[in-house]
């Protein structure tokens, strides 16, 4: 049986450390060291994590070892990003976001994976991105929020 390919997003990672998300992303963190997930990451949250505090860091040394692949920042993501920018779902100043679900679309991920609620993890949102991925070829993706998908709760 394939197992579910989720994209976790660099809230995911900084929430293994934020006492308010801490329960839920290690949970995720567990699972995919369990192997009932494939993790995918980017070249995008390798360079968000370049600054962030050493726990932070440490923590996502734990990701990257399991990631089943760094998703490449490529023109095809590129022009995906654009195409939700240029539909107002996000603006110019969230550009990250953005690329953070062109990437994972592109590389065909089942699930997103953020604790991002303002400009991902939202009802709204959510149904733009998928808009403008079947408008432009791609299938539509799902995204949650940790406590949403992982199958540990402590």
């Amino acid at each position: 049986m394939k197992k579910t390919c989720i994209y976790v997003d660099t809230s995911v990672i900084g929430g293994c450390c934020d006492p308010e998300f801490m329960q839920w992303s290690n949970a995720l963190l567990t699972d995919f060291k369990l192997g009932f997930f494939n993790l995918l990451l980017s070249e995008l949250t390798d360079a968000e994590i370049y600054d962030a505090p050493e726990e932070v860091k440490k923590i996502y040394s734990d990701f990257r070892q399991l990631s089943l692949d760094i998703i490449k920042i490529t023109e095809e993501v590129i022009e995906l990003t654009e195409a939700y920018l240029s539909h107002n779902i996000l603006s110019k100043n969230y550009r990250s976001d953005a690329i953070h679900i062109a990437a994972a679309t592109i590389a065909g991920a089942d699930l997103i994976v953020s604790w991002n609620f303002k400009h991902i993890v939202h009802f709204d949102k959510i149904q733009k991105f998928n808009a403008v991925n079947i408008e432009v070829g791609y299938k539509p993706v799902l995204i949650y929020s940790p406590l949403e998908v992982t199958r540990h709760d402590d």
